[in-house]
Parts: C-alpha cells; sequence; structure tokens
C-alpha cells in the first residue's frame, strides 16, 4: 500500500519505518525542513532501539522517504496518517491545530478516495472535527471526493517502541465504515499474522481507548508511590508488598514499581486532557485529579530525602556546599526523552537549596543541556561524576545502574550515601557493604533507611 505519515516525530517515525519494513511505500511528511534534510542524511532526531537501523535500511531499499511537500503526500498515497504534536494548552487540553491544519491540507489537494487516519492522541470527538476540515476544504473546491476518517491511537511505549509496532497486543480501529475496515485489516496483517487481535469499533471508543488505557497506567504508578509512602510510616517493605498484591492475577505486577513520579510525553498530557474532557462535559473525574496530584507531589520525595538526610539550618539554602550526583536524566530507560521527567523537578529543586549538581545518563546529556545548560556538570562515565561527592541519587533504572561496583561507589564518595529514587538495590547487600542506603517504601533498618 501507499502510506503518508505527517509528522516526523517519534510516533510518526516509528509507524513509518516500521509500515515500510512491511512491504508498504512510504512518504514521511514534516514542515521542518532542517529535520527532513537531516533525516535523508540518516540523523534520526530521537533516539529509540533498533528505529536508526530500520530506518536506514527502508531508505536504502526505496520503501521509505522524507519530504517536506505535503501536496505530494497527499495525492500520491491512499492512507494519510496524522501522526502531528497535540501539545497540552494552558487548561490541559490538547492543542488540535496540527492535527487540524494536515486535515484541511488533505482536504485542499485531494484527488481521490483518502482514508485520513487519526494517529496521534486526540480528545474523543477529533474525528468529526478532522471530517468537518476536510469536509470545509472540499466545499470550496466544489468537489464530492469520498474520504473516510479513522481513529488508530498508538500504544508504544518508549524504549520497546519497534516491538510494539511489529508485535501488538492489540491494534484499536474506530471506523464505521466496513471497506475502511478491512482495507485497515490488510495494512496491519503483517503484524498479526498468528493471531488477529485487531479491534474494531466505533470512532469515539477508540479515541477514548487511548486516554483510559494511559490514565489507568498512571493511576496505578500514583498508587504504589501512595502505598511506598504509607509503607515507610508503617514499618513495611513495599517490594514485599508489591510481590504479595502483583501475584493476584486479578491485579498482576505490570506498573506497581514504586518510584520519583511517571513522566514522558503520554501520561502527563495524557491525563491533563481526559481531565479536561471530563470538565467540558461537566464530569468531575476525581480520581484522575488525585493522581495527577499525587505525581507532582511524588517527584519532590528524593529531593525531600537528599535535605533531610544532608541539609543544614539555613532553611533557604540548606545544600550550600554539598555534591549530589544524579544517575539518570530521561523519564525512563531507553531513551533520551525528558519531557516531563521527575530529574527535572528533581534537579531544580537540588539547586535551589544550594548543591552542586553531577549528571550521568547514557543517552539524555544532550537534551539534559537544554534544559540545565551550565548549570549542572555533565558525564559520560557514571562513577566520574562520584568523586568528592556527599551523596547519590538514582533516578532512572537504566540497566548500567542495576548492578554497579559498590565499593568503587563507596570508595569516590566523600560518605556513602545512596537515595534511591528506584528500589534498585537490596537493603542487607547496602548493609554489607557498609553504604547507608535510603530508598522508597521501606522502613528504617539498621544502615539501610526509608526516612
Amino acid at each position: 500500500m501507499k502510506i503518508s505519515v505527517f509528522g516526523a516525530g517519534y510516533v510518526g517515525l516509528v509507524a513509518a519505518a516500521c509500515f515500510a519494513e512491511s512491504g508498504n511505500t512510504v512518504i514521511a511528511v514534516d514542515i521542518d525542513q532542517k529535520k527532513i534534510e537531516g533525516l535523508k542524511n540518516g540523523i534520526i532526531p530521537i533516539y529509540e532501539p533498533g528505529l536508526k537501523e530500520l530506518i536506514l535500511r527502508n531508505q536504502s531499499e526505496g520503501r521509505l522517504s522524507f519530504t517536506t511537500d505535503m501536496v505530494e503526500a497527499v495525492e500520491q498515497s491512499l492512507i494519510q496518517f496524522i501522526a502531528v504534536g497535540t501539545p497540552p494548552g494552558e487548561d490541559g487540553s490538547a492543542d488540535l491545530q496540527y492535527v487540524l491544519a494536515v486535515g484541511r491540507t488533505i482536504g485542499q489537494h485531494m484527488n481521490g478516495f483518502k482514508i485520513i487516519v487519526d494517529k496521534s492522541t486526540v480528545p474523543v470527538g477529533t474525528a468529526d472535527k478532522v471530517r468537518l476540515a476536510v469536509q470545509e476544504e472540499l466545499e470550496k473546491r466544489s468537489s464530492h471526493l469520498e474520504f473516510d476518517v479513522v481513529s488508530n491511537p498508538e500504544f508504544l511505549k518508549e524504549g520497546a517502541a519497534i516491538d510494539d509496532f511489529m508485535k501488538p497486543d492489540r491494534v484499536v480501529v474506530g471506523t464505521d465504515n466496513v471497506r475502511t475496515a478491512e482495507i485497515m485489516k490488510e495494512l496491519y496483517d503483517p503484524f498479526m499474522r498468528k493471531q488477529s487481535r485487531m479491534i474494531i469499533m466505533d470512532i469515539r471508543s477508540a479515541e477514548m481507548t487511548k486516554y483510559a488505557a494511559n490514565a489507568m497506567l498512571a493511576t496505578r504508578i500514583s498508587f504504589m508511590n501512595q502505598i511506598a509512602g504509607l509503607c515507610e510510616r508503617m514499618g513495611a517493605d513495599v517490594a514485599a508488598v508489591r510481590e504479595g498484591i502483583g501475584s493476584d492475577s486479578r491485579i498482576g505486577y505490570d506498573f506497581l514499581f514504586p518510584g520519583p513520579g511517571y513522566g514522558g510525553s503520554c501520561f502527563p498530557k495524557d491525563v491533563k486532557a481526559l481531565i479536561r474532557t471530563a470538565e467540558e462535559s461537566n464530569y468531575d473525574f476525581l480520581l484522575l485529579k488525585a493522581v495527577e496530584e499525587v505525581n507532582e507531589l511524588q517527584k519532590e520525595v528524593l529531593a525531600n530525602k537528599l535535605i533531610k538526610t544532608l541539609g543544614s539550618a539555613d532553611e533557604e539554602q540548606p545544600l550550600t556546599g554539598k555534591i549530589v550526583a544524579c544517575w539518570g536524566l530521561s523519564f525512563k530507560p531507553r531513551t533520551d526523552d525528558m519531557r516531563e521527567a521527575p530529574s527535572l523537578t528533581i534537579i531544580e529543586r537540588l539547586l535551589a537549596a544550594g548543591a552542586t549538581v553531577r549528571a550521568h545518563d547514557p543517552e539524555a546529556l544532550a537534551e539534559a543541556k537544554k534544559h540545565f545548560g551550565d548549570r549542572i556538570e555533565y558525564s559520560t562515565n557514571q562513577y566520574e561524576i562520584l568523586d568528592n561527592a556527599d551523596a547519590l541519587t538514582v533516578i532512572t533504572d537504566w540497566h548500567e545502574y542495576r548492578n554497579p561496583d559498590f565499593d568503587r561507589i563507596k570508595a569516590a564518595l566523600k560518605q556513602p550515601l545512596i537515595v534511591d529514587g528506584r528500589n534498585l538495590y537490596k537493603p542487607n547487600r547496602m548493609k554489607e557493604t557498609g553504604i547507608r542506603y535510603i530508598p522508597l517504601g521501606r522502613a528504617g533498618n539498621g544502615i539501610s533507611e526509608a526516612n
């Protein structure tokens, strides 16, 4: 099939590369000339494992091309994927200006039947708005060309997006057109050869499904962070509690790890958007408001622990003269994405408290420099930042941090202190090593403590 993907961002690039990999002819379109020129020359603007190799292979074999020519993309392809950004507005609602702009462009230049697919995360009712935008442009041309609008939300995990796309848990398609449903089935069939996992539903339900999925996962994270806080105060171990409840098949283990809060391009934005959508329907979504509030408070926990442990009597800058080494900056492992990352809040809080901050991350140092500039120190060596530091805090659970050289850590630090926002290490091991260990959700126990 011939496919055009509007928006060469995270979702658009993954979709374009994976559709090309299954044999389709794909045009990826973006208005950013610099980005497109870079992609033509093999420069991938985001880090996602396996994506660069996929793009380069399909480019060289002629199935994937990049352009800023939106007219060409509209005219040449049957299926038009809209994968542009929907940033949150000041009130938390999704900004649809880029989605609707693509819709209008398609309406202005379509030359035959087109299937327009909303791949961007959009509020319920967006397909109707896209349909109206396209129809208005066709009427200006006195054209009666047919088209259909489909909702096909993405469910990609950053760091595992290629596998998620190529081996999906499910593919949700919202359409009321039988012919369109069959074309979408044909498009996705190569990714579901063992078993069809396509779920066809009405458009509004498909739009809601994406928001509901992300809101549920965000809720589990905030719930577990609240349990961790209670465990610290009640003398319980959150790791044991997680094992106890996760073994229940109705609950499962996924998204039940305590941490410094959720971040990234999806959860924060989608929770806000769903709250706003509810408000527009005169519905008070109390649960999601609490999920969001808990998450904002959780981003303060690691800094609070460091200030409590290392801080002086100076109320304004209690960490003056202290050096804090931070492992991990991206919002999760296997990505360089720092959008809404807990590290942003944590480091800003440490700087405000007077600390000198040193940071390491396997992929996100360039992104971090955009946020912090020269206000913090950076290193590509995770141990180099420990020299004479007062504490190490673990913010992101990269694999490189999971089984480090504890003797080297202890020797490098001014005082052997780890404040662990991901609970990566065993308290007994820390006790044996002689490192003061402060994790989340574990009560004080000898040299390992939670408070």
